[in-house]
C-alpha cells in the first residue's frame, strides 16, 4: 500500500472534520509496530451528517460517484460497516460504526497523532490489543502480542 495515498485520505478525512479512528494494520505502524496491509480500516461516529461529512472527505480525494452508496441508513443501521475500493491506487477501506456490541466508534479509546504536520485520530495500543487477541485470524493473534510486548500490556483475566 502507498503510505502517501494513505495520508491523502486521513488528511480529507481531517479537512472534512470526520469523526473517526483508525484501526487495523495502519494503526499499528503509526505506533511505530511495523506490518503490512492491503487496507486502511476506520472507524467513524455513527452518525448521518458524519456519514455526509466521510462522503465529502472521499470526493476531495476521489473522482468516484460510487461514493455516494456510502449511506447513513447502513452504517448507523444494520450494516455497521461497508468496503470502499477506490479507484486507481488508492488503499482499500473497511470503514465501520461498530464490530457487533463489544467495540463501538464511543468506545474505543484514542490518540491524536501528529505525522509530518497531519493531525490523525488513531486507536490506542491497548485499544488495539483488546480488538486483536482472541481473533480467529492468526495474524490478529501476533499484533496482540507484538501490541502486549511493545507496550507492556497485560493479558485479559478469563471471565
Amino acid at each position: 500500500m502507498q503510505w502517501d495515498a494513505v495520508m491523502r485520505v486521513l488528511a480529507a478525512l481531517e479537512a472534512a472534520a470526520v469523526d473517526y479512528v483508525v484501526i487495523g494494520g495502519v494503526a499499528l505502524n503509526f505506533h511505530g509496530l511495523a506490518r503490512t496491509t492491503e487496507d486502511l480500516d476506520v472507524f467513524i461516529a455513527p452518525d448521518p451528517a458524519n456519514v455526509a461529512r466521510l462522503r465529502t472527505a472521499l470526493h476531495a480525494v476521489y473522482d468516484d460517484p460510487s461514493i455516494d452508496e456510502i449511506v447513513a441508513e447502513d452504517l448507523c443501521g444494520d450494516y455497521p460497516a461497508v468496503r470502499y475500493v477506490p479507484p486507481g491506487a488508492g488503499p482499500p477501506m473497511d470503514i465501520l460504526t461498530r464490530l457487533g456490541e463489544r467495540f463501538t466508534y464511543e468506545n474505543l479509546e484514542r490518540e491524536r497523532y501528529d505525522v509530518d504536520g497531519q493531525a490523525i485520530s488513531v486507536a490506542t495500543p491497548a485499544t488495539l490489543h483488546r480488538m486483536k487477541r482472541g481473533t480467529v485470524r492468526p495474524v490478529d493473534q501476533q499484533d496482540a502480542q507484538r501490541l502486549a510486548e511493545a507496550f507492556d500490556l497485560a493479558p485479559e483475566k478469563p471471565r
